[in-house]
């Protein structure tokens, strides 16, 4: 399962557990884990102890978060409530949890938007230089009809 733990001052530390419970960090920002993360089951913890279980409908820039299908778990554990959506504001979650599966989508969309991004760059690198070269040539041009132009031995 994959984690975002929240500290301070809207600083987010992700972290994936892996089978041998070995912690590994992973570099994505937490936003666009989450975007991509909608409609998917995760599970929120608050600030409070309670947990939050759901399927992610959307989240914003402030990480507030709506949940359908909910199961809620009071902090001892002991008390269950189902709702059919709930409102979650981001300055109450301490973390959530999501599957691994969300991890990979976001891991190929980060290396897909990586090559078209690599393959703009070279494309607008080969028209700099094609202008580059089109105006070397057509200065060349221009200094050898002057040239001609000045030569007693061409008229």
């Amino acid at each position: 399962m994959y984690e975002l733990i929240k500290h301070s001052a809207w600083k987010f530390k992700s972290i994936l557990k892996s089978k041998h419970f070995s912690l590994i960090s992973i570099k994505m920002l937490p936003l666009s884990l989450l975007k991509t993360a909608q409609s998917h089951p995760m599970l929120v913890e608050l600030k409070n102890g309670e947990t939050y279980n759901g399927h992610l409908v959307s989240c914003d820039t402030w990480m507030n978060i709506n949940l359908r299908e909910v199961i809620c778990t009071s902090k001892d554990g002991d008390k269950f409530w189902r709702m059919n959506e709930c409102y979650i504001r981001g300055s109450t979650i301490k973390y959530l949890r999501i599957p691994d599966e969300v991890i990979d989508l976001v891991k190929e969309d980060i290396q897909a938007k990586s090559k078209n991004r690599n393959q703009q760059q070279q494309q607008q690198n080969r028209n700099t230089n094609n202008q580059q070269n089109n105006r070397n040539f057509g200065g060349k041009n221009r200094q050898n009809q002057n040239r001609n132009r000045n030569n007693p031995n061409n008229k």
